[in-house]
């Protein structure tokens, strides 16, 4: 137990270390090349910190742990929104990018559907992993598209960012890290967990879903603290898009009958994903910022997934009265407090855009 616990805290330490180099990597190489920081959360950092699940997913597919690998996903995503982005909210307010609102999110929200309609029997096929392969490679061409890049940017950038090798080998020992550093804290988590005696499933949603959300964790807070809001919410958006088409799609090409999925996640985990994924429009759209309230709001309704999570597992009696308790009463509060905020959001909106109608009318 002593080993397990020192490989968990210099998995914790790599993960740290490499976070941050990677964060000032990316951000240096967007002004160095003129592109939107945007697009390199929603893609460089994106990638490099949805690594480990791919790591993690293909070797659960290798040994046949569909249950561990589909878990793993699914929990990485509630992860990464109601976690990421409420412990990150509630460090600093983050800013949100309109074109983020727009387009990724809708995005996010519209693969999740997709997520959840192929596994409706029971099963995401070799076909429909195939689906995300090339939903992928269309998301992409999408960002590439997307990318703006002006000279005086560049010429700006170049002066600040110093040399370009220097700043991609910083971006490559930082993913290192990364990916090492979640291995190490995965595996000794999972012994442990083992050891305790949790099913696969859980495992996968829980302990494996955090471990290998815990470079999105570290970076995003690195970036907030840095000041680089846009690539804290956009390499979380990105990496919720990429579990789904990269590392579920790249697996399930690999898995022979493909991913099987149980009827608890599909009833329960996916709907707690889509309403996490539905909860961002609104609470993105007040004020284009995830304030400290919001933060809380999100990082409130994951210990309450977990606390299920647990009661689940060990079926405690308290979990039949706690799911009647959110479902009835929690979730319905919360939803009606998200679209009053918003519903004001949009009331100042079409208050200003009649006054400036106004003020060009008179003048």
């Amino acid at each position: 137990m002593v080993e397990l616990l020192f490989w968990f805290v210099v998995g914790l330490i790599a993960l740290i270390g490499g976070a941050d180099l990677l964060v000032r990597s990316a951000s240096r190489t967007a002004l160095y090349f003129g592109i939107s920081k945007l697009v390199v959360g929603l893609t460089v950092v994106a990638f490099g910190t949805s690594a480990p699940e791919l790591a993690v997913s293909i070797e659960a597919a290798l040994n046949n742990q569909t249950d561990l690998m589909l878990g793993n996903v699914v929990g990485s995503n509630i992860a990464n929104i109601l976690l990421i982005l409420g412990v990150s909210a509630m460090i600093i307010p983050l800013k949100v990018n309109a074109d983020l609102i727009k387009s990724d999110v809708p995005i996010m929200i519209a693969i999740t559907l997709v997520l959840i309609g192929f596994a409706y029997n029971g099963v995401i096929s070799f076909w429909e992993s195939l689906v995300f392969v090339i939903m992928l490679l269309f998301y992409l061409l999408y960002l590439v598209r997307q990318s703006g890049k002006t000279d005086f940017t560049v010429k700006e950038s170049k002066e600040k960012t110093g040399s370009l090798p220097w700043n991609i080998l910083l971006g490559i020992i930082g993913l290192a890290a990364l990916i090492l550093g979640a291995r190490w804290l995965v595996s000794s988590a999972v012994e442990v967990a083992q050891i305790i005696g949790v099913s696969e499933l859980v495992i996968g949603l829980t302990v494996v879903a955090f471990g290998t959300s815990l470079p999105e964790v570290v970076t995003s807070i690195v970036a907030a603290l840095k000041g680089e809001r846009d690539i804290a919410v956009g390499s979380v958006v990105g990496s919720c898009i990429l579990n789904i088409l990269a590392v579920l799609g790249v697996t399930g090409l690999i898995v022979p009958d493909g991913i099987a999925v149980q009827n608890v996640v599909l009833r329960f985990d996916l709907m707690i994903l889509l309403a996490a994924s539905i909860a961002c429009i609104p609470i993105f759209f007040t004020g284009h910022l995830i304030s400290r309230w919001e933060g809380l709001l999100f990082f409130s309704f994951y210990v309450a997934y977990i606390f299920y999570l647990f009661l689940y597992s060990t079926e405690h009696q308290l979990m039949e009265p706690f799911s009647n308790t959110m479902l009835m009463f929690v979730l319905p509060i919360t939803s009606l407090m998200i679209l009053m905020v918003a519903g004001r959001e949009l009331k100042k909106r079409w208050r200003f855009r009649g006054m400036f109608k106004d003020r060009n009318t008179h003048e």
